[in-house]
Parts: C-alpha cells; sequence; structure tokens
C-alpha cells in the first residue's frame, strides 16, 4: 500500500521545532558568552572616574617611579651613542632613499631665503649683521616657512610617510632586541620589523581623526582672521575659549594614541587592542607623558641649535671664500641629516618611556 503522505511529513515537523528551539537556545548562549566576555574586559580595564560622581585625588592617582626629564633625555642619548653601529648606518640609509624619493631642499630656495636676510641686515644701522646670528636666523626661517618640504609633489609626499614609519619600526625594533641585550644586525630590523606595517596605518588613522579637532581650530582661525572676527574682544574671548577645548581634546587623544603607535610594533597585536592598551597604561599618567613629550621638542630644538648652527655658520665662511662652493647643497643635506636624527632620537625616548610603563605595572 502507498504511504501516506501525511505520516511521511509527520516526524519532519516534528524536528522542525525542535531545531528552531535549538538555535535559539544557541544563539542566546553565543549571545550571553559574547556579553560577559565584553563586561569582563571592561571590568579590567582601570576606571579612574565615574560619571556624576566626585573624583578624589587618592582614587584617580595611578604610582609611576619614572627617572627625572633630564635623565630620560640623556639616557636616550647615551643609549643612541652606545648603538651607534646600528642607529649611523640606519640614519644614513634613511637620508640616502630620502633623496631619491623625496628630494632634497632647493638650493635655490636657501638661497633666497640668504638674499632676503642680506637685503634685511642692509637695514640696520651697524650694516652687517654677524655670522652666527645670520646662521640663527637662517635656520628659524628655513624651518618655520617649511623650506624642508616645500615643492614636494603627492607622491613624494606619499615616500615621506612611508619612509616615516619604516624607520619609526625599524627603530623600535633595534631599541627592544638591544634593550633584551640581543645582538642583532641592521638587516634583521629591515627584514623582521615591517610586519606590524598595515597595524601602523590603522593607528596614524586613528590619529588622523583625533586631530580632527586641531583642524577645525587652523581653519576657524583662518577664516577669523580674514574677516576680522576676533577684533571684537568678546568675539576673540568665546574664540578662544572653543579653540582651546578643542585643542585639549586633540591632545588628550592623541596622546594615548601616540604610545598605540608604538605599542602596536609589538608581534601579533592588533591596531584596536593597542590603542585600548595605550589608553590603560596612561590612565592616571597621561598628564606625565605630555610633559614628557613637551621636554623632547625643547631637547630637540636645543640639539639642532647646537649641532645647526655651527654648521650653516661654517657653509657661510665657506660658500663666502670660495665661489665654487656656492651649487653645493651643503646646508639641505645637514637639514635632511638632523631630520632623520630626530625621528630616530624621538621614537627612542617615547619607546624607553613606554617600556617603564609595562615594566612598573608588571
Amino acid at each position: 500500500m502507498p504511504k501516506n503522505p501525511s505520516n511521511s511529513d509527520t516526524p519532519h515537523d516534528s524536528e522542525s521545532p525542535v531545531k528552531k528551539q535549538g538555535f535559539r537556545t544557541a544563539f542566546r548562549e553565543q549571545k550571553s558568552a559574547t556579553k560577559n566576555k565584553i563586561l569582563a574586559r571592561k571590568s579590567a580595564r582601570p576606571r579612574l572616574h565615574r560619571s556624576f560622581h566626585r573624583s578624589y585625588r587618592e582614587d584617580y592617582e595611578r604610582p609611576f617611579e619614572a627617572p627625572g626629564l633630564l635623565s630620560h633625555a640623556i639616557e636616550t642619548f647615551k643609549f643612541l651613542f652606545k648603538n651607534w653601529r646600528l642607529f649611523v648606518p640606519l640614519i644614513l640609509l634613511v637620508v640616502f632613499f630620502n633623496i631619491i624619493l623625496v628630494g632634497l631642499m632647493s638650493e635655490e630656495t636657501f638661497t633666497t631665503f640668504q638674499n632676503s636676510l642680506d637685503e634685511t641686515a642692509k637695514n640696520i644701522k651697524a650694516g652687517e649683521l654677524g655670522t652666527f646670528a645670520r646662521s640663527g636666523l637662517l635656520l628659524v626661517s628655513t624651518i618655520t616657512t617649511g623650506g624642508l618640504s616645500q615643492g614636494m609633489t603627492e607622491s613624494q609626499q606619499f615616500s615621506a610617510v612611508i619612509l616615516f614609519i619604516i624607520t619609526w619600526l625599524v627603530t623600535i625594533y633595534i631599541v627592544r632586541h638591544r634593550l633584551a641585550d640581543h645582538k642583532i644586525k641592521l638587516r634583521d630590523g629591515l627584514y623582521n620589523a615591517l610586519a606590524p606595517f598595515i597595524s601602523t596605518l590603522v593607528v596614524l588613522a586613528v590619529i588622523f581623526i583625533e586631530a580632527i579637532p586641531l583642524m577645525i581650530v587652523v581653519i576657524t582661525y583662518s577664516a577669523a582672521v580674514a574677516t576680522e572676527f576676533l577684533t571684537t574682544p568678546f568675539y576673540a574671548l568665546i574664540y578662544f575659549i572653543f579653540a582651546s577645548l578643542l585643542i585639549l581634546l586633540s591632545v588628550y587623544l592623541i596622546s594615548s594614541s601616540l604610545v598605540a603607535l608604538i605599542a602596536v610594533s609589538a608581534p601579533g597585536l592588533y591596531p584596536l587592542v593597542a590603542v585600548h592598551t595605550a589608553r590603560d597604561l596612561l590612565a592616571g599618567r597621561r598628564i606625565k607623558f605630555i610633559i614628557r613629550v613637551v621636554y623632547l621638542f625643547f631637547v630637540l630644538i636645543l640639539t639642532w641649535v647646537i649641532i645647526m648652527l655651527p654648521l650653516i655658520a661654517l657653509d657661510l665662511t665657506l660658500k663666502k671664500s670660495f665661489t665654487w662652493l656656492e651649487g653645493i647643497p651643503f646646508v639641505s643635506f645637514e637639514l635632511l641629516t638632523m631630520t632623520c636624527f630626530s625621528l630616530v632620537y624621538s621614537t627612542t625616548y617615547l619607546y624607553l618611556f613606554y617600556r617603564r610603563l609595562l615594566d612598573y605595572d608588571d
């Protein structure tokens, strides 16, 4: 006898609610597990402040012992000088590729600065500036007017960013392994340090987003100056408060992302995880970190003055005595070399502070 179709469909009908019930149960269990994982991760992070609650000083202070500002700067110099066999070839290699891919500052640009300075000196009662005074003004005018990056095309800017990331990652790789007393060569850093390249780009994108308030301040300031909006004292006060809040917001956000730019170089660390980790490390210590970054700028300025002023003065003296040297871009090469050294020094300076944060928490 033929099978009854109604009876043949009955087992399938009875299994269908079971399958649906099993899917719902599995979905709820997975949702609950994910929720618990997120809550556990949030509870593990330091919560120094709570909304609508007064924050007491003893609650949000996190102890951290670090050397003084001058000691930290000197320690960074000592580390670079101790491992000069690694860092000097790195700086020269970066300078070489920068000359090929980006190019030096045009000698005509530097000559234009020099001629403008000489014309200004004629209007001074003494009639002529001293060599070191001219050197200092040339150095300041070259940096502040963007002489190092004038006339860069989009491809040159892209190459400059790529070289910056490579130098950053290779320097961190060298510092990390030398602190662990590993014997490495420069080629080890060039071959092995570029693994987190994409992760570094993601963190840089996060920094770009966090810098939007600063961009708004720049754009609105230009518009305010063009429309004479700041000539009224009341409007100037309102704009000052508005700009200060935006600047503080960007500085607060970028400070932790700058540490994340170091943390993301660790093998296997995802970029957003690095951003959250950096925020946890700087919780309650952000002001100390910002003070060290500001001090880093003063150290670099002092280093540039000590090294570049004698070199520019020597260049002016030699080209004044030997006219056939006028077309050789000595100063442009020196400025590019100092720029690469500043990048290596800044990376080492920041990584040593980051290493102390990790060691202290451990």
